[in-house]
Formats: C-alpha cells, structure tokens, sequence
C-alpha cells in the first residue's frame, strides 16, 4: 500500500498539497466566524450528492415531470428524504452566503489584493439564487408553474429587449414543456458548472492571498458586531408594530426599548473605542488542522442538524400538477425574491414606468452597489460606508420580507388558494390510490375526470353567479347578490323538506330572489299550510327518487315512502301540475325520477324543456345547449362532461378510499 501511495504521489504530489491544505497557518487562531465559507462548501457538495440521485428518478418533460416527483417524494426508496434534504439545503445556502458576505464586509476581506475573490463570491450568490429560481418549476406542480410565471414576467419589462428576453427564458410566446427543458438544462447543467468553475476560481485566490486576519476584540471592533444586533433588532421592531394586532401590546416597545439601548451601546463605542489594535494583544495563530477543521465540522453538523429538522417537520410541498387553464391565486417567488414581489407593490412603482424602475433599476443600483465595496472601502470612512450600506440592505431586505408574508397571511384570497392547492393535491394522491397508480395520459386527467374537485370549479364557474353552496360559490369563495337557491345538499332528504316548507321556499335559501317567489308553487304551500309529518313523508318519497350518496331508508321504509307519494297524489294534489312516477304530467317540473342524477343532468343541460320549468323558465340558461322552435339548434356553454361533473359533485357521487365516507 505505501508503494503504491509513493507513487500516486510521485506523479500528483498529492502529499504535498494535502500538507499545504491542512497545515496552513490560521492568522490569530481558528474561529467561529470563519466556518461560513466552509458550510457553503460543504452545502453544495449536498447538493450535487442529492441532486444527481433526484436526477436519476426525474423526467423533464412537462407530460411527466410531475408524475417522476410523486414518485420519487412517495414510492422511491427514501426519495423523499432526499427531496427534502436538497430542497431544505437550497433554502440554508441562501442564508450562509448572507452570513458569509457580513463576515468578509465585516472583517475587510474584500480589500486589495481580494478584490476580484469578493467580486466571484457575489456572482457565487447570484447563480447560487439563480439555481434556486430554476428549480422552483421543476416540480411542474401549480406553486412552482405560477411562482416562476411571476418571477420571468419580470424579464418582460426590461426596456426595448424585455419581450425578446422572455422568449428566451420561457422558450417560445407561452409558458410550456420548453420552459421545463430550458430550466432543467440550466438547473442541472449550466448553472452547476459555472458554480463549480467560479468555486475553483474562490478557492485559488483565497489560497493564494490567505486568511484576512481578524483584528482583536477592541472596543471599535466590537462596534461592527453591535450594529449588526442593531440592524437585526431594527427590522424587528418595525416588525412587531407591523403585526402589533397580533401581539400583546407591550410587546413593540419591548423589541424598541432593547434596539434603543443597543443604539446607546453603539454611540458608546463610537466615542470611546480605539482606532488600533495596540489595546490588546492577538491571539497566537492556529492550524488548519485540527483547529479549523473541528470547528468547520461542527458548523457542517449544524448544517445538516438545521436541513433534518426542517425535512421531518416541514417535509416537501408538492401541489397538483400544473394547469395553465387554472390560474393559482396564491402564487408567491420564493421567500428570498418575496422582498422584491412585496416592493413593487408600493404605489411608487405602479405603472409601466414605475414597474421598470422598481424591477430593474433600483435592483441594478443595489448590485451595483455591492460589486463597487472593495474601492469604496479602500479607506477607513469607505469601509463603515459598506458595513452600514450592507446593514441597511440587510434590515430592509428583512423588512419587506416580513410584510410580504403579513399581507398574505391577512389576505383571504391569498389563503383560499393555498388551501384549494392543498385540498387538490391530497384529493389527487387519493385518486391514485384508489385506481392503483397514475394512468399512461397524467394525473392531471385523474383531477379533471374527478367530480369533487372539478365539480365545485365548475359550479363556481358557471353557476355561482346565481347559485350559492352552503353561502359560498363552491370553492370557499363568496356568491355577490345570490338569487337562486342555495344548492348544498340538493335532494337529500333535509334540503327537499326546507323546500316544501312555505317560509323558506319563499326565502332566499330557496326561490325568494326569483319570480317563483310569487307563483303557482308559492300560493299553493302557503294554503296547503303542511304538518311537519306531512313534509317528513313527502320528502321521504321524493329523496327516494334521488338516492343521493349518503342516502338511507327512512324509519318507516317502504311503507313510509309510499304515504308520502299517496298525499302526493291526494290530499296535496302534487299531481295536478307535476308528473309524478312516470304519470299525470302536468305543467310543472316533472318529479319522476326527482333529482335522480339522469334527471339533474338533463335537467341542468335543458331547464327550459317542457319537463322542468318550460317557458317559464326566468334565467337558467341551457348548459348544453337547445333546439330553438325555428329548428336550429343553439349550443350550450358547457360539455356533457362537465355538466355530469357537476351534477355528481353536488350529488356527493365521487371516488372514495375503501372504508371512507367522506
């Protein structure tokens, strides 16, 4: 074995490399605050390790790249622990290069001669944002579909090449299986490359120029660590008043009152700290190995305690696959691009012009800003410039970040998409459960053939401008000036005795916002004056025909439904305007068969047929269309599919797993 490392070494000089690496001198001695740059590292080889065995489960292509995640989140061999490991690492990475930037700002390692390794380092956060961008869509999955729509419609603004960029960013004139590819190809290609490359390139200067030395813990240079506590308890002040609704009211002016003496601290150290270091005597200098190293390793532990915590506790969201025929109300960027989405709100960047300013040239200032630290912190005035610009940075960045949040977590639309996405995409892995597994056209097909969650869109679709259910417009959102009945529940046995019962026939649960309010059916309950037993027996009967799902025999059984078409028949007198079980057909709607789901379904697709309401019918319109008395035939706004969607949604006729009522 030692012959055989000799000559390793004798053709790589291996040896003296690792040497050099691991016993290189650590000026003033191994510290925590160098373990930034370290855990990056070692994040990003996470990354790559999860990334390329995600890779080997993963389809790009937008007829299937959904489907490859549900089966790497639910059937490959902890695919989803390794889902969350790379999703959860993604969001950490973000916050260790911040960390990283305030310690090289801090510590001036940004001056000659690093100038170019700070200038690589940000364009390291950059791509490393970049690859987080990237990777939002790739789920194909209605959070990432609409977030990355957001985001790339930004690129639209830019002045006289904004729709050409976003062509080459989307990849054609609309958001689509190009999209995916091209996001894909710089997720796990492009971008990765040009990170390892400019990693190579860190590495090498910080190798070549060395550790920046920290200076001693004087006075003055515990300053920079007090106006970061300042920075930090700033945005949390204006963060407590902002959600001071929500707190107890002492709460603001405690987080004030503690950022008001670390304000008094900072004045302090100004006035009475040293300019140099001669106060104390540095620390002897360290090794990289063990010193460094055994902290590093602890940091990276951290690391990866932090991304386990999130993967059992939080795990990885996953939606129901993208639709772009179903627009997401609650599409958001992710959280480190949310301060960005929630400035462009300000009344300031309204308009074409304003949208340019804000998503364009304000951030172009900042970076530019940020790139220009090394000459403007040349002196000792230009380096407290950069350490209070980064800190203002940092504060605002933390400050628009939390209002964004606040505003969606008081926003009611915002919230009902969120648990519309949640309810689609339990409802769909529930759908292939139940056929087995996810048939060869998609899942999405599973959502569209399925009456629970295709229903209530459709319903709110095309018939919540008339129709509530349950005072809602069947997808958790509000019905303006309702007047038609509310329709939860329609032909069970309890929603056809509210209908039988005058006060609230004419109510507007029922027909009290139509013209039915003042007919033949309204008079004629209202002089009938029925008993409670009367109603009970007669909707008895009529939810026999309906059957709807959750029905049951009533007490009486047979016997029971029978009386109840008997005073149909007799003492009522149903039968002289309503055709009841297949006989006497009358004037008014037929109750043969009453909302059986053949009769709401030809019921819903022709109202005005001489079956139901005939001529007069006030407003419902034909949903599959009519035959007009000149012969010619006038389409209907709606497919047989769709209309038996609705039809079995609101019957309550849909898949469910074995041994669930629900």
């Amino acid at each position: 074995m030692k012959a055989l490392l000799n000559w390793v070494d004798n053709r790589t000089g291996i040896a003296k490399l690792t040497r050099e690496a691991l016993f290189e001198r650590v000026p003033g001695g191994a510290r925590w605050r160098y373990v930034w740059g370290s855990t990056l590292t070692f994040a990003i080889m996470v990354q790559f390790i999860t990334g390329v065995f995600l890779w080997m489960g993963y389809s790009p292509s937008a007829t299937s790249a959904w489907e490859s995640v549900y089966y790497i989140q639910n059937e490959m061999s902890f695919g989803w622990l390794l889902r969350g490991i790379h999703h959860w690492t993604a969001q950490i990475m973000v916050i260790l290069l911040l960390l990283h930037l305030v310690q090289v700002v801090i510590d001036s390692a940004y001056r000659a001669p690093r100038e170019f390794n700070f200038w690589f380092g940000v364009i390291l956060l950059f791509l490393t944002l970049a690859i987080s961008l990237t990777g939002y869509l790739l789920p194909w999955d209605q959070k990432g579909f609409w977030a990355t729509k957001v985001a790339t419609n930004l690129a639209g603004v830019v002045p006289l090449i904004g729709e050409d960029l976003q062509k080459i960013i989307v990849g054609g004139a609309d958001y689509g299986h190009h999209t995916l590819t091209r996001f894909f190809a710089l997720h796990a290609g492009v971008l990765p490359g040009a990170l390892v490359a400019l990693i190579v390139v860190h590495i090498y200067l910080f190798r070549r120029h060395g550790i920046t030395e920290a200076k001693p813990a004087t006075r003055a240079g515990a300053l920079y660590y007090w106006c970061l506590f300042g920075v930090v308890f700033g945005a949390l002040t204006v963060m407590a008043f902002l959600f001071r609704d929500a707190a107890k009211p002492w709460v603001p002016w405690l987080v004030a009152g503690v950022l008001a003496a670390i304000v008094l601290r900072i004045g302090f150290l100004f006035m009475r700290g040293k300019d140099d270091d001669s106060s104390r005597r540095p620390k002897r200098d360290g090794m990289f190995w063990p010193d460094q190293i055994l902290k590093d390793a602890i940091a990276c532990v951290a690391v990866m305690a932090a991304v386990l915590f999130f993967v059992f506790w939080k795990g990885t969201e996953l939606t129901a696959p993208a639709d772009p025929s179903q627009p997401y109300n609650a599409a958001r960027p992710d959280w480190y691009f949310m301060s960005l989405f929630q400035m462009l709100k300000f009344s300031i960047f309204e308009g074409a012009v304003g949208l340019v300013i804000g998503a364009i040239v304000v951030p172009s200032i900042l970076v530019s800003a940020v790139f220009m630290m090394p000459l403007i912190g040349s002196s000792k005035v230009g380096h407290w410039v950069n350490v209070v610009m980064l800190y203002g940075l940092i504060g605002a960045f933390a400050v628009l970040t939390a209002m964004g949040f606040n505003h969606d977590a008081n926003d009611p639309e915002y919230k009902l998409g969120v648990a519309n996405a949640h309810a689609d995409a339990e409802r769909l892995s529930e759908l292939i459960s139940i056929n087995g597994g996810i048939p060869p056209e998609g899942a999405l097909t599973l959502l569209y053939k399925d009456p629970k969650i295709r229903g209530p869109k459709l319903f709110a679709a095309n018939c919540a401008s008339c129709h509530p259910y349950g005072g809602e417009d069947g997808v958790g959102g509000e019905v303006q000036d309702p007047s038609a009945p509310d329709l939860k529940g329609v032909g069970s046995h309890q929603w056809i005795a509210g209908l039988l019962d005058h006060k609230r026939y004419v109510s507007a649960e029922y027909f009290g916002n139509t013209a039915f309010k003042e007919g033949k059916m309204a008079e004629h309950l209202e002089d009938l004056d029925m008993l409670p037993e009367e109603i009970d027996a007669v909707a008895a009967a009529l939810a026999s025909e309906a059957k709807v799902h959750g029905y049951a025999e009533p007490k009486g059984g047979k016997e029971f439904i029978d009386s109840g078409f008997d005073l149909m028949f007799e003492d009522l007198e149903c039968a002289d305007c309503h055709g009841i079980q297949g006989e006497d057909e009358g004037r008014g709607p037929s109750l043969t068969d009453y909302m059986s789901r053949d009769w709401m379904i030809r019921f819903v697709g022709n109202p005005s047929h001489s079956d139901f309401y005939g001529v007069k019918n006030d407003r419902m319109p034909s949903f599959l269309g009519m035959t007009l008395k000149d012969g010619t035939n006038k389409p209907g706004e709606l497919s047989q599919q769709d209309v038996e969607l609705i039809v079995d949604w609101l019957r309550g006729e849909w898949a469910r797993p074995t041994g669930s009522e629900g």
